[in-house]
């Protein structure tokens, strides 16, 4: 196998990977809170070949010596789109909706290492019923939702009605009172694209990564309207041009591939 059949044959697993991003994107174009990736390609294993002999012939010059090949490409990270979907009107009073740019939703997770604080744009909220007569506000996974304490929203089972102001706080109705009985934990992440997803539309601090006590303020201003979901941001003509950039990428070089092939079965038979 020659170089050019590596090269491309290394570019063809990574434009795989390519591919499935944008199907995963395609595929959330209508999940709620979703936002979309995007692939960024670097070049992979980059030689120098030195072809000058003469270093008298190197006196003055401006560009690199030699010569620079390259082993394909690969993928270089995962980019997240944070810009704002739009918003949905659904009049439902559990719906919520974040009105400012890396504002997020707390929830809580259990893993192996214990319960863990993760993060999500999407507002469709619910109630679940727990122990003691209490329901809790709960995602649409049934993930506890947290409060400006990392503490999960529970509520007495017995209320008339339930209600979300603009500063996220939440009113509770008993007996033709009204009362504040909660309050959302919305956090602000000032350097958003430092968290990793998670699946299920959620991110996370990744474990290797101390972020300092000012990258994630707790009990940011919230700014939220009820009765609107945020719908996802994934740009549908975008996606297409996309999807059809890559795969003409994959054709060209598995073209290549064969073009290589055909050369060294040329070369075999001159040699025979």
């Amino acid at each position: 196998m020659n170089l050019s059949m590596i090269q491309a044959s290394n570019t063809m697993g990574q434009l795989q990977h390519k591919l499935d991003l944008i199907g995963n994107n395609m595929a959330n174009a209508n999940t709620t809170g979703y936002k979309s990736r995007q692939a960024d390609f670097a070049s992979l294993l980059v030689q120098q070949v030195n072809n000058q002999s003469h270093e008298e012939a190197e006196v003055n010059r401006l560009t690199p010596t030699g010569i620079r090949v390259g082993s394909g490409a690969r993928l270089a990270h995962t980019n997240i789109d944070l810009s704002q979907g739009t918003m949905q009107a659904t009049d439902r009073g559990l719906d919520v909706a974040l009105q400012e740019d890396n504002h997020l939703f707390q929830l809580q997770e259990d893993t192996e290492n214990g319960p863990e604080t993760q993060y999500t744009r999407a507002g469709n909220f619910y109630l679940s019923p727990v122990e003691n007569g209490e329901v809790m506000l709960t995602s649409s996974n049934g993930r506890p939702v947290l409060d400006e304490n990392e503490e999960a929203l529970t509520f007495v089972d017995n209320m008339e009605d339930l209600s979300i102001r603009e500063d996220g706080s939440i009113m509770v109705s008993r007996d033709g009172q009204e009362a504040v009985e909660g309050q959302l934990g919305i956090v602000e992440a000032v350097r958003p694209r430092t968290l990793e997803a998670t699946g299920d539309n959620r991110f996370r601090v990744p474990n290797d990564v101390e972020l300092p006590a000012d990258e994630i303020i707790i009990g940011a201003d919230a700014q939220v309207r009820t009765g609107r979901l945020e719908s996802s941001n994934v740009d549908m003509a975008k996606q297409m041009t996309d999807i059809q950039t890559a795969q003409r990428s994959y054709e060209f070089n598995s073209r290549s591939i064969s073009t290589g092939d055909e050369m060294m079965g040329l070369i075999n038979q001159l040699r025979s």
